[in-house]
């Protein structure tokens, strides 16, 4: 190959790809047109060959240099560029497609929540009237502690606070992920039937309500009820409801499976599915924040529990705020 002869048929592109990138680097990607930005790509990837094959050559180490430096550039503008367009969509959904989601799907999340709160007064009114109920929701051991002792539990998380934070997060995901699945498992845990798609997510929430609702009976009995809440409130004030809107996403998929109305069955699953998935991956975030109050937070001794009630209202007060948040016309 005579070198030479190969630079200057190849030069002219050179000079237009790093004419292209002086723009974009001065004035973002936006500056160019379709036309030109499909004129950057193709000459991004010429380049890259010239490269690789100028690097065979005995051509000088300064053009092999100059070579490098400008795929270097437009490697960072085309795929750097990309990457800052994914991050600018997470933000633009945390902003404004979760609370628009959260609104659109209100009533599946109403739902979710009414299951939870259906088991835990029925687990509350019981407890009351029978004593033996509680027995049967509740472990003996937490029974003892509370009703014997006159004692709380959560302060064992004091001392081990980073292991306890991830442990709770990882048990909230869990429990979400659970509720999310739901929505298309068919059956229940440790029960041989098969069961219709959503009942799981139902079950779900209701035994989980019980077993709030039988605490807060046990707790309120023995004087505990005030520094009880007082734990629960901050950190439960962003976890409950992460996982009403898990188990609203589980209804919605089984909505999907169950009464697709004018979809098929197949086009249901897309659109409900969609709706599922975006309502669930906004909980994410909620969920790790949630662990992190309940593990340095929410059983410190050393924070006041007017303090905790404030900061679970305050929480709550904000999260209700941003789920009414409207799309600026």
């Amino acid at each position: 190959m005579n070198i030479q002869r190969w630079i200057a048929r190849r030069e002219p592109d050179w000079q237009r790809l790093d004419a292209l990138l002086q723009r974009v680097e001065g004035k973002g990607l936006k500056s160019l047109g379709a036309d030109e930005i499909k004129l950057l790509a193709s000459l991004y990837r010429s380049v890259s060959a010239d490269l690789a094959r100028i690097r065979t050559t005995e051509a000088s180490q300064t053009l092999k240099h100059d070579l490098q430096a400008l795929t270097a550039r437009g490697y960072n503008q085309i795929y750097q560029g990309s990457r800052r367009q994914e991050w600018q969509s997470v933000t633009t959904f945390y902003l404004w497609g979760l609370p628009a989601t959260v609104q659109r799907n209100f009533g599946y999340i109403a739902v979710a929540t009414a299951l939870f709160m259906v088991g835990g007064l029925i687990a509350w009114w019981f407890s009351w009237r029978d004593p033996s109920f509680m027995a049967l929701v509740l472990p003996a051991e937490l029974i003892h502690k509370v009703r014997d002792k006159g004692e709380l539990w959560m302060g064992s998380i004091v001392g081990i606070e980073p292991w306890a934070s991830s442990q709770i997060m990882i048990n909230n995901l869990s429990v979400s992920f659970a509720a999310f699945f739901g929505g298309v498992m068919m059956f229940l845990p440790q029960v041989p039937l098969i069961t219709p798609p959503g009942v799981f997510t139902a079950y779900l929430l209701f035994t989980n309500g019980l077993l709030i609702g039988a605490i807060a009976a046990l707790v309120q009995q023995n004087n505990l009820a005030y520094p009880f809440w007082a734990f629960v409130f901050p950190h439960g004030a962003l976890e409950l409801p992460a996982i009403f809107f898990a188990g609203g996403a589980g209804l919605l998929l089984a909505r999907a499976i169950l009464l697709p109305g004018t979809y098929r069955r197949s086009d249901a699953l897309k659109h409900y599915g969609l709706e599922a998935a975006q309502l669930f991956g906004g909980i994410i975030p909620m969920l790790v924040i949630a662990g992190l109050i309940e593990g340095f937070f929410s059983p410190n001794p050393a924070i006041p529990d007017f303090v905790k009630y404030l900061a679970g209202a305050t929480l709550f007060t904000l999260l209700f705020l941003y789920c009414r948040r409207k799309p600026i016309a």
